[in-house]
């Protein structure tokens, strides 16, 4: 449907995985999209995420999950480890594209940027580096747009897709907490180990450590600090601080220790947590991705919230005579499920720091199956 007129324009502020699915499905479907990217860099930095089963099924609508297999490493099942290093279960995630395609995909946070900013830039999205939004004007049925080297752009809809600091968020008028939740993340590029055909993910007495493949010879190492500060550690004493906190783990974190040692790619950083309750919206004005529903990594599914939204947004303001209708089935289609997601997240989160993993493995494997249910 196209009741917006021969001229559908869209800006998208973010360049990341919600900004730049988004930009690919609403130029599929005729519109004319800009990206404005803070960054002055072309490339993203990053180690890896997973791309869980709803993740690669929003990724095959736009016929890129293949690509992101072939990139990354394909997977289908989850071990845990209880602090004595015995494995306590599997869990067998459902593989939402097929029998013979993997449930999920690890892969390197630049390989997958790449993938998804040539095919925007095949679709004919426009990407600009080292620009962001100052200024937001609704007038009537366009959004006056203000970027930071002083140009101005009207267009049918403005997307903020830049993250859980959004300033697309704040421009709006649309506030939400950030909450830290006493959980520092660390993680660590290492050669993948033979073993290490799907994720592991290691109990232990105070913290919480894992191993998620990404390529054929390639993963990192997670491990989640519990109960400290947001505070800064030097470049130089990361890797040597994480593998000391890796000598609390028995059995096999034992053989990821001097992998850990011998990185050079190790970073730390803070678990945040956000949702925007009410509107997502003011006018043609919505934000998607983390700035409108940030999880805690423990479900491995910002990802998947992040692509998903952006093609559910594109099919709303199809199936919608105007913007704003669209974006109010688009918020109405979404919320539930991503706030559910964060929601158990941070119960996840908490069950961590109380050492209750036995309670939070049969959640993981819950909601995934929750989340493995139709968009």
């Amino acid at each position: 449907m196209d009741n917006f007129g021969s001229t559908r324009s869209a800006m998208i502020v973010g360049a990341g995985v919600a900004g730049l699915t988004a930009a690919t499905a609403l130029a599929r479907k005729g519109w004319q999209v800009e990206i404005a990217e803070a960054s002055p860099y072309r490339a993203t930095a990053g180690w890896g995420l997973c791309l869980t089963g709803p993740s690669l099924r929003a990724l095959d609508v736009l016929g890129l999950a293949d690509a992101c297999s072939a990139a990354g490493y394909g997977m289908s099942v989850i071990t845990h480890v209880d602090v004595d290093g015995t494995p306590s279960d599997q869990v067998d995630l459902p593989r939402l594209i097929g029998a013979q395609r993997p449930a999920m995909v690890g892969i390197a946070r630049p390989e997958l940027h790449r993938i998804l900013h040539a095919e925007a830039e095949r679709c004919g999205v426009v990407v600009r580096n080292g620009l962001t939004v100052t200024a937001v004007d609704q007038q009537g049925d366009l959004v006056d747009v203000r970027l930071s080297d002083g140009t101005d752009r009207q267009v049918t809809l403005l997307v903020g897709a830049d993250g859980i600091r959004s300033s697309v968020r704040d421009l709006m008028g649309l506030e939400t907490p950030v909450d830290y939740l006493g959980q520092m993340v660390w993680r660590a590029l290492v050669p993948r180990p033979e073993w290490a055909t799907g994720i592991h993910q290691f109990a232990g007495k105070v913290n919480t450590a894992g191993l998620v493949p990404i390529s054929s010879n390639r993963a990192y190492v997670f491990l989640t600090e519990n109960g400290v500060p947001p505070n800064v550690l030097p470049d130089s004493e990361l890797a040597s601080r994480l593998a000391d906190l890796l000598t609390a783990f028995p059995g096999r974190v034992t053989e990821i220790r001097p992998l850990v040692s011998a990185s050079g790619s190790v970073v730390r950083r803070p678990v945040h947590t956000a949702f925007l309750t009410g509107a997502w919206n003011r006018g043609n004005c919505v934000v998607i991705g983390d700035a409108a529903h940030a999880p805690a990594p423990q479900m491995a599914s910002g990802a998947a919230l992040a692509i998903e939204d952006g093609l559910v947004l594109a099919e709303e303001l199809e199936r919608h005579e105007t913007v704003g209708t669209g974006i109010e089935a688009f918020v109405e289609r979404r919320a539930q499920r991503c706030r559910t997601l964060v929601a158990t997240s941070v119960t996840i989160a908490g069950l961590e720091q109380a050492q209750r993993h036995s309670e939070a493995y049969p959640l993981v494997d819950a909601c995934h199956r929750q989340m493995a249910q139709p968009v």
